[in-house]
């Protein structure tokens, strides 16, 4: 056989090599731009899948706003609603700053025909409170014409109390809980423990009672004597307000200040709400404009966000510390 017959088959083998990685390469090549295609495709859909989510919450964090001016346009006179929902504090949404300047643009609206303060909060801040009783007053003062009612719903107690002592009228459910005119400060003590776990407390101050009411050194009873004379200031300005406000409709009696709650059906009895009723009803029947544009302040999403991981934050921190609280 010649050298020409035995190259034959060799090229020929050659020849389905190539042949074969050729169409490899192509099916791999084929194969990726498949891939690539699915992947964009999917990318796509979640992307847009994404925006949609966006839009829908952008949508729900602007529609109180949204519908506070479609009402506005309608050119119809209305009820304004601020909501005092939580514990009223700097830094939650029941802080004095929000409030005041949801007040501030109720009274501006000129279809603002009344203000509903929609009140469910167990109390707080002295200062918060006392910064919101003392613009309603504020308001009222230049304002005479225009009605500002509290309307509580499951609870209205201690500092939520000290701002509806403000509004004109006070209304609630018979089932509310309303009152709690009172002052705490709260802590604990662990000098027993202490000393059972063998720790030695190390404690350096400069001034004679910089560590007042430490939760580590044992009771100072002239440090509670002290402390007990500044809640005491601090209940009767919260009594004033409460008196001021109330004027000869209040009942009072020895327990009327010393931190109890009743029921709604019984606080109208002791004068320190005035009738039954809700947003609605009030809106129509006292205010005389049924349509209710709420003019509290919203929050925008990374705000919230934001709070949210502060408030834990500082909730934490606050457990180990000293809290002055109107409860």
């Amino acid at each position: 056989m010649s050298e020409n017959q035995w190259d034959e088959p060799q090229k020929e083998a050659q020849k389905m090599a190539e042949n074969w990685e050729r169409e490899a390469i192509e099916k791999l090549t084929f194969a990726a731009v498949t891939e690539q295609r699915r992947a964009r495709r999917w990318g796509i859909f979640f992307k847009s899948l994404m925006s949609l989510y966006l839009a829908v919450i952008l949508g729900i964090a602007m529609y109180p706003s949204m519908k506070q001016s479609l009402y506005e346009d309608e050119g119809e006179g209305h009820t304004a609603v601020v909501n005092i929902v939580g514990v009223i504090a700097e830094g939650s949404p029941a802080n004095a700053n929000s409030i005041i300047k949801a007040l501030r643009n109720a009274v501006k609206n000129e279809e603002t025909k009344g203000i509903i303060l929609h009140l469910n909060s167990p109390g707080g801040s002295p200062v918060q409170s006392s910064y919101i009783y003392n613009e309603i007053r504020r308001i009222k003062q230049e304002n005479p014409e225009l009605p500002i009612h509290a309307v509580a719903s499951d609870i209205c107690a201690s500092g939520c109390y000290f701002i509806a002592a403000a509004a004109d009228k006070i209304f609630v459910n018979p089932a509310s809980l309303v009152g709690s005119i009172g002052v705490i400060m709260n802590g604990f003590g662990f000098v027993d423990a202490m000393k059972m776990l063998g720790v030695e407390r190390r404690l350096v101050t400069a001034g004679a009672h910089k560590a007042l009411l430490d939760p580590f050194s044992p009771a100072n009873p002239e440090e509670k004597k002290y402390m007990d004379k500044l809640l005491a200031q601090v209940h009767q300005q919260f009594i004033s307000a409460v008196k001021t406000g109330r004027g000869e409709r209040l009942k009072a009696d020895k327990d009327t200040f010393s931190g109890l709650v009743w029921t709604g059906e019984e606080s109208k009895r002791l004068g320190l709400v005035d009738d039954f009723g809700n947003d609605d009803s009030v809106a129509t029947n006292v205010i005389g404009s049924k349509k209710r544009v709420n003019f509290t302040l919203q929050e925008n999403l990374m705000d919230r966000i934001a709070g949210k991981m502060g408030a834990s934050f500082a909730h934490t921190l606050g457990t180990v510390g000293q809290k002055l609280l109107l409860q």
